[in-house]
């Protein structure tokens, strides 16, 4: 066979003109780059061995695909964020009904940093002319700074450990201890203090040596007052810039829907930052967030180095979403990369395997969003402040629904500009019937089935009106039969079977406890895929009624000779926990004394062997399903009250709450035939 020549041509060498003006190119980006010294190191190296390589070698693309990132990460390229609480919160309302404790909880966090930047800024002057010390405090108490003055280094180390300083403006040559003593001692103890040199003997090499040494700024004698108030007024502005991002990292837990990533979208917003988001769901590489080794074939940079060339500025706001529900396998552990990556005494020099230069990551403002807390690793929510995002009430998922999700529903489906409206009652009948959640998917997902019918009827020969209200009994028309109902046979007392309310990752729930009693051995079985936790209670449940046998009126032979099992239904969905002691306990008891049980109610509580009832967690949300599933009585332990009544009326709403420290209290009420 015959290959001609035409087809099997050699690669063409790229010619030594266009290689030396293509190294030359990336030598000037080089010098006009901001890079810090440890960065502008490596890139010089890596420059000088592709000026020594063969441009047809794959290692030479290689070479100039990493020079690129070096060159294009935004090592001191940051966002001035302006802390403005009245805009936040103006912008929070704007774009959130609802949520009250959520957003003062975030602007207390802004309010914070305003009051930390509104701090009249000190700053220490080091000289050992009185004349030099003099001006240069006039001109910076002159532009609302407070000053402190020091003959020598040794007596501005006093004033430091006394003081807060934010910035040391100091000369070299001193008695006592010079300038770069200072300069030494202050990044030894006083780390995150600038410090701008002064000098009246300015050569390059003091100037380089300061540099090198950690100063901020040189400056020569005699002083340009206006050059240094500039450079301290810059200095200052990048300090309070990469403080911005430092503090708790936030962590947004509730159910889904609930409006946890829009909200880290209005913060950025509101500090007029960018905004980043990555999702971590199903994330099982820690490659994907570290990177590759370089000396892999295809190796790529982690996705927070990418992100962050990609939006050009180091100080972000950084969603990282569903950090929950991070995987793990032998490729290796996702969740400590990001012990690394929140902790802010490790994250100052993170390390990106293929960058393999540290980069400062401190000045980002990390945000994290979880449905469940449960599964992360301890360590890794040490780090982090929960703020928890609650269900929404009926009443907020009407005004929601009526100020934002009906006017984009109809803009998505090209009746922006059509005088449609959705009744009160309408949107009330689209939450109760059609959608049973904590958040407002559901809700969206419904109104935006009705506007595509709408826009559908557009198409059809009968005229249509001027204007179109949607009325509740025109949602069985587009929606069809309800999907959610209780019919009255559920709320019919029942012997053995009580209602229990439970926390799930998606919100308040109810559970039903049934019970049933039948010959056997003594046995107690228990289904319903139940955890330990809750197997426990069942087992702590049958006890106390066992060692109070005589007192209920129930003979022991039901003991010995009878086989007694209880069912939690939806038995695909794995449940625990110790919510559902009380519930268990009120089931056992109405089916051992065959009194049937009040299914009108609903109870929630962690139950002791001796009866105690002890406090349990979710309250709102369990609260807010009892409102939905339609009951009207609720027990909850006595040593949840604080939190009862913390809540809103609209969260209770017609609920009559209960308050109870041991199952005694559930006797009165619970049994139908009292």
């Amino acid at each position: 066979m015959f290959f001609g020549k035409k087809n099997n041509q050699p690669e063409q060498p790229v010619p030594k003109q266009q290689e030396n003006e293509q190294l030359l190119l990336y030598k000037q980006r080089m010098e006009q780059a901001d890079l810090p010294e440890h960065a502008l190191e490596v890139a010089k190296r890596e420059l000088e061995k592709l000026e020594q390589s063969d441009p047809s070698l794959v290692e030479y693309s290689v070479g100039l695909n990493y020079l690129d990132l070096v060159l294009d990460l935004p090592w001191g390229k940051s966002t001035q964020a302006e802390l403005e609480i009245e805009k936040a919160r103006q912008i929070l309302d704007a774009k959130h009904c609802g949520l009250t404790q959520v957003k003062e909880r975030i602007l207390e966090f802004l309010a914070v940093k305003t009051l930390r930047e509104s701090v009249e800024p000190n700053v220490l002057i080091v000289d050992d002319e009185d004349i030099a010390r003099s001006n240069i405090e006039h001109i910076l108490t002159h532009d609302g700074y407070r000053c402190h003055c020091a003959p020598n280094g040794l007596e501005a180390l006093k004033i430091l450990v006394h003081e807060n300083i934010d910035i040391i403006i100091s000369d070299l040559k001193m008695d006592v201890m010079d300038g770069l003593e200072l300069l030494a001692e202050v990044n030894k103890n006083f780390p995150g203090i600038p410090m701008i040199v002064v000098t009246g003997f300015a050569t390059v090499d003091t100037a380089v040596k300061a540099l090198k040494s950690g100063a901020a700024h040189y400056l020569g004698k005699p002083v340009n007052l206006n050059e240094l108030r500039k450079t301290v007024k810059n200095i200052l502005r990048q300090k309070r810039t990469s403080e911005i991002g430092r503090g708790p990292v936030l962590c947004f837990s509730g159910p889904p829907g609930t409006g946890k990533t829009s909200v880290g979208r209005a913060i950025a917003e509101s500090l007029q930052m960018s905004f980043i988001r990555i999702s971590l769901a199903g994330m099982r590489d820690e490659a994907e967030l570290r990177g590759h080794r370089r000396t892999y074939v295809g190796a790529m940079p982690g996705r927070i180095i990418n992100e962050l060339k990609r939006i050009g500025v180091n100080n972000p706001v950084f969603m990282l979403d569903e950090i929950d529900k991070i995987g793990q396998d032998f490729r290796g552990d996702p969740a400590s990369v990001m012990l690394e990556v929140l902790d802010p005494e490790q994250n100052v020099k993170f390390t990106d395997y293929y960058l393999d230069i540290p980069f400062d990551l401190s000045r980002i403002m990390f945000i994290a969003t979880a449905n469940d807390l449960s599964k992360l690793p301890g360590p890794l929510l040490d780090r982090m402040e929960v703020i928890e995002f609650s269900g929404y009430t009926e009443k907020e998922k009407t005004e929601i629904a009526r100020r934002f999700i009906v006017p984009r529903q109809l803009k998505s489906a090209g009746l922006g500009g059509e005088n449609i409206t959705f009744s009160k009652e309408a949107v009330s009948r689209i939450i109760n019937d059609y959608t049973r959640e904590s958040g407002l998917r559901n809700l969206e997902r419904e109104v935006a089935n009705i506007c595509r019918k709408l826009a559908m009827g557009k198409f059809s020969d009968s005229p249509s009106p001027q204007r179109i209200t949607i009325e509740e009994e025109d949602i069985g028309k587009f929606l069809g039969p309800r999907k959610h109902y209780r019919a009255e046979g559920e709320f019919k007392p029942t012997r053995g079977i009580t209602n229990g309310l439970v926390w799930s990752p998606v919100g308040g729930e109810v559970i039903s406890v049934e019970s049933v009693v039948m010959q056997g051995s003594g046995q107690l079985i228990l289904t319903g895929s139940l955890g330990e936790i809750l197997q426990e209670s069942a087992h702590t449940a049958l006890s106390l009624i066992r060692s109070r046998a005589q007192e209920f009126g129930i003979d022991d032979v039901v003991f010995r000779d009878k086989d007694i099992h209880i069912h939690f239904p939806a038995g695909a969905v794995s449940k625990d926990g110790p919510s559902a002691g009380v519930t268990i306990f009120a089931a056992l008891l109405s089916l051992l004394t065959g009194r049937p049980a009040r299914r009108d109610l609903a109870m929630t509580g962690e139950m002791t062997l001796s009866g105690r009832v002890l406090p349990v967690s979710g309250i709102r949300e369990k609260l807010l399903a009892a409102q939905r599933f339609g009951f009207n009585t609720v027990f909850v332990p006595t040593a949840n009250s604080d939190n009862v009544d913390a809540l809103s009326e609209d969260v209770k709403g017609s609920l009559k709450v209960i308050l109870i420290d041991h199952v005694d209290d559930l006797l009165p009420e619970i049994f139908a035939d009292e």
